[in-house]
């Protein structure tokens, strides 16, 4: 994985397929269902993150660098 969010698009995406296989047995479709549910987890957090940088790269875009200081991960120290 090459950690872009395309590839966690791509990864879901064969997942669903996975779970479209219609000559599983019940206990392998658990099992998909079981990964399924962590990858849906996980991309949770993913999409959360990377909302929260687009919402820095906002408020840098809107304030310049007035706003540093308060975004210690892009560009200053929290006060």
């Amino acid at each position: 994985m090459k950690n872009k969010l395309s590839d966690l698009n791509n990864h879901l995406f064969a997942q669903m397929e996975r779970l479209s296989v219609d000559d599983m047995s019940a206990e392998q479709l658990e099992i998909e269902v079981k990964r399924a549910d962590a990858m849906v987890s996980i991309a949770d957090q993913i999409t959360g993150n990377a909302e929260l940088q687009l919402k820095a790269a906002k408020l840098f875009a809107e304030h310049g660098n007035n706003v540093l200081p308060m975004l210690p991960q892009i560009g200053g120290k929290a006060e």
